[in-house]
């Protein structure tokens, strides 16, 4: 099996059948006004789909809790207008045979208050800290943590009353979810904290709220990360067995596909064995994985986060043919590679690699054309 027969072969699971192994990973664009997806977006999805990915799965979307945001002219997943946007987003995407999951997502300490929903609300996190040891923010009550459920669970209902295929839910990249799971930002004393299952308890009660609104037949994606913003190299497992640990309330709660966030797809994971995050996940959990990070680019997406956004030239496919030949993984999910070609999947499968475009930094300022601001790879 070469990389043409493995990247587009379908997928075919009971919850999901996929054209293709393709996913376009979610990128924060910012380019939503008053929070509802508008025709811009609504083109900026269909041609991805047009240029073959079979998943997409949309930039992070703010579910109905005032303290959700972060960020100007993210989208919510609440509300007619922006339901209403995202329907359109749908039957576009649908309309070119492809797949669509949105990916659901509260920021947490990461809030900075300012002029978007929530105004200076403070950010709500469970113990108050954006960095470990450092309380800036709200710590969650017990309400509080009972009111984002309720708001992830009502999001989910509301993504496949709209026609959606799957959700994904951020459980990474050092917002809300993955602050539960992180020891540095979770000092908590109650049933939420401690040990790394008490951790788990808030996504664990999340899934099955979600699960028992969307039904057994609903695909759940989970995204996590070792990494955090707030610190790289961080690990919330250091071994195989504390992998396991971690990934099986998660998986007996209700998860189907473990979108596992690196930032280099080809990085192993632990010492003594040659075999990435999302290749780890599907072995400890017999669910499908997805893996992520620089497909076809020569550049992290940045170095720091205070280096600011690089530009990356178009690398080869050797190694993801390698492990997608091997099947590490199940899916790949690809994203600056995809704002610079959006026909990155059809390009591939004809084998004309030699035309894909360079990651220009550039093109984060634009949605197709219109002049916005961003963020990237949250």
């Amino acid at each position: 099996m070469d990389l043409h027969e493995s990247l587009f072969s379908p997928f075919v699971s009971p919850k999901l059948t996929l054209p293709n192994r393709i996913a376009m990973a979610p990128m924060t664009r910012s380019c939503s006004p008053g929070n509802v997806p508008n025709d811009g977006v609504v083109e900026y999805y269909r041609k991805r789909a047009a240029g073959g990915t079979g998943l997409i799965i949309t930039e992070g979307t703010c579910v109905d809790h005032v303290a959700a945001h972060g960020f100007q002219a993210v989208p919510n997943f609440h509300g007619d207008k922006a339901l209403a946007g995202w329907k359109a987003v749908v039957d576009a995407v649908h309309a070119e045979g492809g797949k669509i999951a949105p990916q659901l997502w509260h920021v947490g300490a990461m809030r900075a208050p300012g002029e978007y929903p929530g105004g200076d609300l403070p950010s709500h996190s469970p113990s108050g800290m954006m960095f470990p040891g450092k309380v800036t923010g709200h710590t969650m009550s017990q309400q509080d943590i009972e009111d984002v459920i309720g708001a992830f669970a009502k999001a989910a209902l509301a993504a496949k009353n709209i026609g959606m295929d799957a959700i994904e839910i951020h459980g990474a990249h050092g917002y809300l979810i993955d602050q539960f799971f992180w020891q540095g930002t979770n000092q908590r004393s109650d049933k939420y904290g401690g040990d790394m299952q008490g951790r788990l308890t808030f996504a664990v009660e999340m899934l099955k709220a979600i699960r028992a609104k969307v039904g057994d037949e609903f695909p759940i994606i989970f995204r996590y990360s070792q990494w955090k913003q707030q610190q790289y190299e961080s690990k919330l497992a250091t071994t195989p067995k504390e992998l396991e640990a971690f990934l099986g309330p998660l998986s007996d709660a209700g998860v189907d596909i473990f979108h596992c966030s690196q930032r280099r797809f080809w990085t192993p994971e632990f010492e003594g064995s040659d075999l990435n995050l999302a290749a780890w996940t599907k072995k400890l959990t017999g669910k499908a994985a997805m893996s992520v990070g620089s497909v076809s680019l020569d550049e992290d997406f940045f170095a720091d986060v205070k280096d600011g956004f690089k530009s990356a030239n178009v690398a080869d496919l050797n190694k993801l043919s390698e492990l997608m030949e091997r099947g590490d993984f199940d899916l790949i999910a690809v994203g600056r590679a995809l704002i610079a070609n959006p026909d990155w999947a059809n390009l591939v499968r004809e084998g004309r690699e030699k035309e894909l475009k360079a990651f220009d930094k550039e093109m984060l300022y634009s949605l197709d054309g219109d002049h916005s601001h961003f963020t990237l790879g949250r």
